[in-house]
């Protein structure tokens, strides 16, 4: 009875399933099927053989992640800097989200939006030739003007120590104006009359965005940062590579997993053992997503992913 009902409640709405099946055959296409590729990780990768022809290896090529000593160090790496920048991009996409809406002039408005939203159009590429500009030893923009103060130059691609906070400046930078829509578009849903009744009662500007925007925000900031959460053990590689890339001096404090894997696949083109290390990342961000989910849910079931 119900597979009867099913099925008709399907034919009445069949205009719905087809405009339905493109996006749906897009993910089947290049989400789910290259799934099979993981068996690339337990084999030997032959490219005559092909991937379900090669030989099994089994865990043989996890095996250069845990003989590398590296592999905690890593790990915690990749981790703290993900952490770092969704947490620091999630404070200013907010921040500047609510500064945009509090905007009066719909001119300067668009004129804001649009200055937000130009780094993120400009490639690592890019960003990087910019950075070396600006903190060349030799010919940076910011070691001409110390120099022509008197005082000494500053190498800064030799010495890690202020990378850390740099990578984070740099993501945030590129990445505010995109992700600000989207608290931006929250807001904008808000009911207008919440605020109108507030101002009515003597609210002022910061006490309405502390008590009424802000806890509007909540739900979608929990679930932006559980969605990021799926990719906390997967650095941002074009970022890494083109600003830190294989510099020795940089990698104690910038070194992550995707860096250290192209470094593998490129001084050896194991794709078995590149395959192993994707495997790992994915796993760890699962189990991460997973279990963060659970205790959401568990403390308050509607902020949820599922």
């Amino acid at each position: 009875m119900q597979a009867k009902r099913f099925f008709r409640t399907s034919w009445n709405n069949r205009y719905l399933w087809l405009m339905l099946l493109p996006a749906a055959a897009y993910v089947i296409v290049f989400s789910y099927l290259p799934m099979s590729g993981i068996v690339i990780a337990f084999k030997n990768f032959n490219y005559v053989k092909g991937i379900f022809g090669s030989d099994w290896v089994g865990l043989s090529n996890f095996r250069f992640l845990f003989m590398s000593n590296k592999l905690w160090f890593l790990t915690r790496n990749t981790l703290l800097y993900n952490l770092a920048f969704i947490t620091v991009g999630m404070f200013f996409e907010v921040g500047f989200a609510i500064i945009i809406n509090e905007l009066t002039s719909k001119k300067f408005k668009r004129l804001f939006q649009s200055f937000m939203f130009l780094p993120f159009f400009i490639s690592w590429v890019v960003v990087a030739a910019i950075v070396q500009a600006v903190f060349s030893f030799e010919y940076g923009m910011l070691n001409g003007i110390i120099s022509s103060l008197g005082g000494e130059r500053i190498n800064l691609y030799a010495n890690a120590s202020p990378w850390p906070y740099l990578l984070v400046a740099f993501r945030s930078w590129k990445t505010i104006g995109y992700g600000s829509v989207v608290y931006l578009a929250t807001i904008t849903g808000i009911d207008p009359e919440l605020h109108e009744a507030a101002a009515i009662d003597g609210a002022g500007l910061v006490q309405r965005i502390r008590h009424i925007t802000l806890p509007c925000l909540v739900p979608t900031m929990i679930i932006m940062f559980l969605l990021a959460l799926g990719q906390v053990f997967r650095g941002d590689f074009g970022l890494f590579y083109q600003l830190i890339g294989n510099n020795a001096l940089l990698l104690p404090k910038a070194d992550i997993l995707d860096l250290f894997i192209y470094r593998a696949l490129a001084s050896t083109s194991d794709l078995g053992m590149a395959s192993a290390a994707g495997l790992y990342q994915s796993v760890l961000c699962f189990i991460t997503i997973m279990t963060v989910n659970a205790i959401i849910k568990k403390i308050q079931p509607d902020y949820s992913l599922f």
